[in-house]
């Protein structure tokens, strides 16, 4: 790998650099894309617990309304489901099969003293996920509520917290994934019926394919970035680093103690590039790079303290590729949007209106007027 890598760089200017490229590559200052599938092909996970704000994600780098993003998700092309860590995310439906066998296994295994707490046995659990296929053939989308219930009919498990899990694991295994959304309520389907087969790919493989996309979708990133996003092992990592370095597919750069790696083509920032982005909480911009990430402005409202990935319906407020403060967003009576800042006081005049403007981009997203209100 070392004969990969480029020379050191200066790394204060070399970081500003790699935020710059990141952007670009994830699609927020580069030209938009077409689809929200581009955007999940391109990014490979999308994390999405908070649904509507993984849609506004994509939409920052489609320019797409919320209904235009939920038409694709219904159509069948972009599955929500439990893979890479144990959280959600959106990935494109012919890439389901072959990312759950390979990151499932480890997933799972992390979460089995909960399990366990939870009294989830292996024959409570085998009989949950007979139920859902029974329960599921021929595309009958349920929601959670509705397998809860019959969980409960069935003397299975159903508390809150065990059905979440029951399912939880039915997707890790591979045998359910999201349907149509109902409203605004999630459904679940089988996977037979909702994604095409697909050739099996042998370990090995599949960790190169893995690692080249996070690394073309993300990069410049490193390997503990792709180590905490796909729950890889460091081993499998760099052995795919150095077979994907040989062959070009990746090429890496030494930035002060850490190597970067990304694809061969970078896509350019556009002339008209926005400044300024409200960014939510788990937007793959934001929470993929533990290591180098956005500096906090002067001023920040949370002084040294992290931002709290507790708080669903918002996230960070990025200007000039610093950390400048967090949003919050509300629906409100009367068809509006109200988001609420709070902002570094290091900020002038300029930085407020291009994060007003970014803002205002929640309107076309969302179909409301929006209300801006300083915490």
């Amino acid at each position: 790998m070392s004969d990969s890598t480029e020379p050191t760089e200066s790394t204060g200017d070399e970081h500003e650099r790699v935020l710059a490229e990141r952007m670009a590559t994830q699609r927020l200052t580069a030209p938009p894309m077409e689809r929200a599938i581009d955007v999940v092909r391109l990014l490979t996970g999308v994390q999405c617990q908070d649904a509507p704000l993984a849609r506004y994600s994509i939409a920052l780098r489609t320019g797409l309304t919320d209904q235009e993003i939920r038409a694709e998700l219904d159509s069948g092309a972009i599955v929500r489901t439990h893979v890479l860590r144990p959280t959600w995310h959106f990935v494109a439906v012919e890439d389901l099969r072959w990312m759950e066998a390979l990151t499932s296994v480890r997933v799972e295994a992390k979460m089995a003293a909960r399990h366990r707490q939870l009294e989830l046995t292996p024959s409570a659990t085998e009989l949950a996920h007979a139920l859902l296929v029974a329960e599921l053939a021929g595309r009958r989308w349920m929601t959670r509520p509705e397998l809860g219930a019959r969980f409960a009919e069935a003397g299975l498990p159903s508390s809150g917290e065990q059905v979440g899990h029951l399912l939880m694991l039915a997707e890790l295994r591979g045998l359910i994934c999201s349907g149509p959304m109902r409203g605004t309520t999630h459904t679940y389907g089988l996977v037979d019926e909702v994604a095409p087969p697909s050739p099996a790919l042998d370990r090995p493989d599949a960790v190169r394919e893995l690692t080249r996309r996070f690394f073309v979708g993300h990069g410049p990133a490193d390997e503990n970035d792709l180590r905490r996003w796909a729950t890889l092992t460091l081993t499998e990592i760099r052995a795919a680093l150095t077979d994907l370095a040989a062959d070009g597919s990746l090429i890496a750069r030494t930035v002060g103690e850490s190597t970067l790696w990304s694809g061969p083509d970078h896509p350019q920032p556009r002339p008209d590039a926005p400044r300024a982005f409200l960014l939510p909480v788990f937007d793959e911009q934001y929470l993929s790079y533990p290591s180098i990430n956005f500096p906090r402005a002067a001023g920040h409202p949370r002084g040294d303290r992290p931002h709290s990935f507790a708080e669903a319906g918002g996230g960070v407020v990025v200007c000039d590729r610093h950390d400048v403060g967090w949003w919050k967003r509300k629906e409100v009576a009367g068809g509006r949007v109200v988001v609420t800042m709070g902002l570094a006081t290091s900020l002038g005049t300029e930085e407020h209106d291009l994060i007003a403007e970014s803002a205002a981009r929640l309107g076309p997203f969302t179909g409301r007027a929006v209300d801006i209100v300083q915490a």
